[in-house]
């Protein structure tokens, strides 16, 4: 085998060489454990580093003496007489399989890293050219010329240690000719060939062959290829010669019985087959010893003095590298696989700085993911996950908190990272679980599901960072005026942070998940949803704050379902399914019910305050206040124009919404003000008299009604002045006819508040046209009808009270009572004058008309009742009819005026039916008598013609109808009369 080491002192200086110093910037903390495992024996470094050269040197045989291509160019460009330039002819192999200095590398151009030429421009520098690369004459940096140099360099090992390390192997390759190196037991063989006298000293050789003992312990013992028996005799032969020799070191360098004792149970345990039928000895091939001995290899392809990028001749290198693949079991996909770990791990600990490397790592794993679905071999799945793991978990520490990882200055970086983890979980998931195996391919999107699960992490993670700041802020500001509620600050930096992931995360998920967008303020609504919900649940009333917070919470929800609606415009359903992940905060409706509690409440006390200062109003007119209304109408008024402008300033966003709420609750308000004012004031049912039973007429008995005494009129006058005057309690004239001007001052002020209440909606922010045009909820339904309603049922009872109970005296006692001529109309005009006086004076002169009105209507069926339903004391004869057609025009004189008073027409409406009476009461009694049979057989039939029944009363007085003609016949004094109703009816004389 001498020939397969000759040329590895090609291109060795005799100088000592010091190594460079080991890459620093080393972050271990940031980095996972390797997945490549973990050794079972404590090796350093720097023992690995030496037995990973030494299986190089051995394995590259005599290549690593060959000229590197970059040192060729460069060495035949500066010196034309060199022996390199000169003993290589043209057709030479190293010539012929040399490239240019500044040829890129097919390694990284596939990788897509950069070379070192295009960083700068010009410069020689390479690897080995740095502190301790050794000089040259004139202290110029000295290039590498070979292979074998440049793995030395790149792998720290000194001049001395290498020159030791050939010098062994041109010993092994003397005494193993003609065997592979693969067959070979390279620490044996060095044990057999190297003594202590070739180190420098003692500690030195006892630190060598410490090492060669461990080496064969773990590639052997602890990590061999092929499984172990422990019970076997070689193995614990093995076990006992190296723990012996920690007490006795083993004497190396000659053929001893110790010797040859290590070398049997060596190769007996080395050369067990594993199955491939090859004659190789398993020594270094076992897991996870020479993934980690294959990992130093492959590291001393970067740079040394650059840890981000590799050298320029790695091409040359990688070649040499994988012929170690034989010693140490490695094929081409664990080559993939390790490489892969390799440029990740150099990406990490260099300051995660150099996106080539990620790339390069990404590219390397596609890769990896080829090679997945192509083998079974549990070893290689194992160490496959491992790997996978490890990538795939420090990538989602930073993604599944990507807003602490990233901002703007780092987020060019992220796109590579969540590509570097997310084809590692697709390699996982699809390649390598079960699970997905039994499902179908189509059920599971892994891109989109980590992503999704990236976005709802973070977010969750930045919400709770934000809700805590927006407590401490809400606790800094506690001393200042009208600080922010926490949640209304955390709505504003939940939007921010909603519109920083829509311009910087969102473009970068968007390349996995097409509705990354959507899934963030999905995310985000319902995180502040819990917590929106929660404050919901604890409002009782509308405060300033609790409108502040679902403002906020609204404007929120907004801009959050505006962004998700824009980011799934191109979605199958529109957006649908995002939506439905957002249930409404509804904040608008909840402000709305607090406003209606609110309202309720308002209106509540309102209706209680109309009920208590009721009872203390005394119904006089306000002093200094035209139209003669109450104190608690003014107050009424008053109270419904501070209920709007406390509605109007709630600082909530929907006034027209809830507007016509307010409307309602003070339109029923206003009418329950209406309902009791009039109530208790009575009705004309009330003061009608009862009319009394029918009787007939004695005849000539009329003097004796004259006997009959009356009041003294001093006393009738004092009474009517004393009621007149409004001294009758709370429902005197007077106090009526205040109550009927209180419903007629709100029944026109409501017209006023309806257009103060258009002025506020002008000012609202949240108003739109719609609102001022159309008038549905802006007015009153219920309080004007009332207001009408109230007016017409207290002027007809005041005008009912005043005729038939103020006025009883003149006119139900007085009037015709005995002789007519004595007992005329004049005294109850006279005290009718006086008190429409009182009244005309007293009410507003919009109502005026009315009221007298009603008065006058009164007064026409007081002066018909006295005539048909007077009682047994009345008695008319046909002359008398003139006296009743004169006192009846008296009374129209009365209201008319001499046309200062009612419109005539007015006057004749209402006089129509007295008008139609008066005439029987000067017709003859035989008509009547025939008038009135008439119209009973007519009204009745032929029933009626045996005998007369005695038509009811109706109420409706008319000349045609039967029940007023009887009546007229019963206060007819003759005797026909009176002998017509004893036969037909027998009617009674007096009651």
């Amino acid at each position: 085998m001498a020939h397969l080491f000759r040329e590895l002192s090609l291109g060795h200086s005799k100088r000592e060489t010091t190594p460079p110093p080991p890459m620093a910037s080393v972050i271990p903390s940031d980095l996972p454990p390797s997945p490549l495992g973990q050794l079972a024996v404590q090796f350093s470094e720097s023992d690995l580093r030496l037995t990973a050269y030494e299986i190089f040197v051995a394995a590259c045989r005599s290549a690593t003496g060959k000229p590197l291509s970059s040192a060729a160019s460069s060495l035949s460009v500066a010196n034309p007489d060199s022996p390199i330039n000169n003993g290589a002819s043209p057709a030479s192999p190293a010539v012929q399989r040399s490239l240019t200095a500044t040829a890129a590398s097919k390694m990284k151009k596939a990788l897509g890293m950069k070379s070192l030429s295009s960083l700068s421009p010009g410069s020689t520098k390479s690897p080995g050219s740095g502190p301790g690369s050794g000089s040259g004459s004139g202290g110029k940096s000295k290039r590498p010329t070979t292979v074998g140099e440049l793995m030395r360099i790149q792998m720290r090992v000194t001049e001395s240690v290498d020159s030791r390390v050939r010098r062994a192997f041109l010993r092994i390759a003397a005494s193993q000719v003609g065997r592979k190196i693969e067959s070979v037991v390279l620490p044996l063989e060095l044990l057999q060939q190297l003594k202590s006298s070739d180190f420098t000293d003692q500690q030195e050789y006892d630190a060598w062959l410490k090492r060669s003992l461990k080496v064969l312990e773990a590639g052997l013992l602890l990590h061999p290829r092929v499984p172990l028996d422990n019970k076997t005799n070689s193995s614990q032969r093995l076990r006992q010669i190296i723990h012996g020799a920690l007490d006795r070191p083993l004497e190396t360098g000659r053929n001893n019985e110790q010797m040859q004792s290590l070398r049997s149970a060596v190769m007996s345990l080395a050369t067990r087959s594993d199955g491939s039928f090859s004659d190789s000895c398993h020594w270094a091939d076992g897991s996870p010893f020479n993934l980690r001995l294959y990992e130093l290899l492959l590291e001393a392809c970067f740079d040394s003095s650059d840890g981000t990028s590799m050298v320029e001749e790695v091409d040359e290198l990688m070649e040499h590298v994988k012929k170690t693949w034989v010693i140490l079991g490695i094929n081409q996909m664990l080559h993939n696989l390790c490489f892969t770990w390799l440029l990740f791990s150099r990406y990490v600990v260099t300051g995660q700085v150099e996106m080539d490397l990620l790339y390069a790592c990404e590219s390397q794993l596609a890769e990896v993911a080829k090679d997945a679905k192509t083998t079974k071999d549990p070893e290689y799945s194992q160490v496959l996950s491992a790997t996978l793991s490890a990538i795939l978990g420090w990538a989602e520490k930073r993604l599944l908190a990507y807003h602490d990882t990233f901002d703007r200055s780092n987020v060019g970086t992220m796109e590579g990272i969540v590509s570097l983890g997310v084809s590692a979980a697709r390699i996982l998931v699809e390649d390598i679980s079960n699970e997905y195996r039994r499902r179908r391919k189509g059920e599971v999107d892994v891109a989109r599901t980590r992503i999704e699960t990236y976005i709802r992490s973070s977010l969750r993670t930045a919400f709770a960072q934000r809700m805590e700041k927006a407590d401490s802020s809400r606790r800094a500001s506690r001393n200042q005026k009208n600080p922010l509620p926490v949640l209304a600050i955390l709505a504003k930096d939940i939007g921010e942070l909603a519109v920083q992931e829509k311009r910087m995360f969102s473009p970068i998920w968007k390349r996995w998940h097409p509705f990354a967008a959507g899934v963030a303020v999905a995310t985000l609504h319902v995180c502040y949803g819990n917590e929106i919900k929660q404050f919901i649940s604890g409002i009782s009333e509308l405060t300033p704050d609790a409108v502040q917070v679902l403002r906020a919470a609204d404007k929120l929800e907004k801009d959050l379902v505006q962004i998700a609606v824009e980011d799934s415009v191109d979605s199958d359903d529109g957006g649908k399914a995002i939506i439905r992940e957002m249930p409404p905060f509804e904040a608008e409706t909840v402000i709305a019910n607090l406003v209606k509690d609110w309202i309720n409440a308002r209106i509540d006390r309102l209706k209680e305050w109309v009920d208590r200062n009721l009872q203390q109003e005394v119904w006089v007119p306000v002093e200094n206040q035209e139209g003669g209304y109450a104190q608690s109408a003014a107050e009424v008024l008053r109270i419904t124009d501070e209920t709007l402008e406390a509605f109007f300033q709630l600082p909530i966003p929907m006034h027209p919404a809830v507007l016509p709420d307010l409307i309602i609750g003070l339109d029923k308000y206003l009418q329950y003000y209406v309902s009791k004012a009039k109530s208790g004031c009575g009705s004309r049912t009330t003061y009608m008299p009862t009319m009394p039973a029918l009787t007939r007429c004695t005849t000539g008995s009329k003097f004796q009604w004259k006997k009959k005494e009356k009041s003294p009129p001093s006393q009738k006058r004092n009474s009517q002045a004393t009621v007149a005057n409004g001294e009758g309690g709370s429902f005197g004239v007077t106090q009526i006819c205040v109550r009927i001007n209180s419903l007629h001052k709100i029944r026109s002020e409501l017209d006023v508040v309806e257009k103060r209440v258009i002025t506020h909606l002008r000012n609202c922010e949240s108003a739109h046209t719609d609102d001022f045009s159309n008038g549905l909820g802006k007015k009153f339904e219920l309080t004007p009808a009332a207001c009408i309603e109230g007016v017409q049922q207290l002027s007809e009872s005041l005008a009912y009270k005043v005729v038939f109970h103020d006025l009883s005296h003149a006119l139900w006692d007085g009037l015709y009572i005995g002789d007519l001529s004595s007992s005329r109309i004049e005294p109850f005009l006279k005290e009718l004058e006086q008190n429409l006086t009182v009244i005309a004076e007293t009410v507003h002169e919009r109502v005026r008309t009315r009221i007298i009105t009603d008065i006058m209507r009164a007064s026409f069926d007081g002066f018909l009742l006295v005539l048909l339903a007077g009682g047994p004391s009345r008695a008319f004869t046909i002359q008398d009819s003139q006296i009743m057609e004169q006192d009846f025009k008296s009374l129209k004189d009365l209201f008319w005026a001499n046309g200062d008073g009612l419109a005539m027409d007015l006057i004749d409406k209402f006089s129509t039916t007295v008008r139609g009476v008066l005439p029987l009461f000067s017709t003859d009694t035989d008509s009547l008598i025939e008038r009135f049979k008439g119209t009973t057989l007519e009204a009745y039939g032929s029933s009626a013609k045996s005998r007369l029944p005695l038509p009811p009363t109706s109420g409706q007085w008319n000349g045609m109808e039967p029940n007023t003609l009887l009546r007229v016949l019963c206060y007819r004094n003759d005797e026909a009369a009176t002998r017509f109703l004893k036969k037909t009816y027998n009617l009674p004389k007096k009651l």
